[in-house]
């Protein structure tokens, strides 16, 4: 006899439909759920150099830029402090150089005020004596470092050769004056007018023997010896 299983009733299909599409949304929400905690995770993991989500973007560039400025900042501030150290140094040294080149300036102003004070003294010191040739050559023998002394060799000297006139001239050689000066022109060393003064060919003819001779004692004997001096 053949078996009949009973029909489902339209009921219970209804309610395994309702079933299967539950069962369906759990595993939409369950997949959507995984996914969800699986970008998380990689955001978190992503390295530095990623680029992060537009709101992120903005934070770094703002970052960057801040960041950016503060290093120009610090600069430009930097770069005064070198400029006002080198512009302090500058100043300080031309203020050395001014002050070296003042030192250096009052020196030689006192050195040539210490000159102009020697000649004026060494000037006044060579006084032109008066009186006879022979005199005036006497007194001008302290002017040359000479004692008196000198004077006993001097007179023979200057008698032997022009009698101690200012305008004895030897008629062979030309030589003129006291000391027969040869040529008779060397004298204007002393002094313009050597022709007729005997002051001026007297100190003249010393300086000529203290460069030669050393002394009149050492011109006269020269002369004695040789005849001329």
């Amino acid at each position: 006899m053949a078996r009949h299983f009973p029909l489902p009733s339209f009921l219970s299909i209804k309610r395994s439909f309702l079933s299967a599409k539950r069962s369906r949304k759990i595993a939409i929400a369950t997949a959507g759920a995984l996914t969800l905690a699986t970008a998380v995770s990689l955001a978190a993991t992503l390295p530095a150099g990623s680029s992060p989500a537009p709101a992120s973007a903005d934070a770094a560039y703002t970052t960057t830029i801040g960041q950016q400025a503060a290093a120009q900042s610090s600069s430009d501030g930097v770069g005064q402090a070198v400029m006002l150290t080198r512009m302090h140094s500058l100043q300080a040294e031309r203020q050395q150089q001014q002050l070296v080149a003042e030192k250096a300036a009052a020196a030689k102003a006192a050195a040539a005020k210490a000159a102009a004070a020697k000649a004026a003294a060494a000037k006044a010191a060579v006084t032109t004596p008066s009186g006879s040739p022979e005199q005036i050559a006497e007194r001008m023998l302290s002017q040359f470092g000479w004692s008196s002394s000198q004077f006993s060799c001097l007179q023979p000297l200057w008698e032997h050769e022009s009698g101690w006139s200012v305008t004895a001239e030897n008629p062979t050689s030309g030589a003129y004056g006291i000391p027969q000066s040869l040529p008779a022109a060397q004298m204007a060393s002393a002094g313009a007018d050597w022709q007729n003064n005997a002051a001026t060919q007297i100190r003249w003819g010393l300086t000529y023997i203290q460069g030669r001779y050393g002394s009149p004692c050492g011109a006269w004997a020269h002369e004695e010896s040789d005849n001329s001096y």
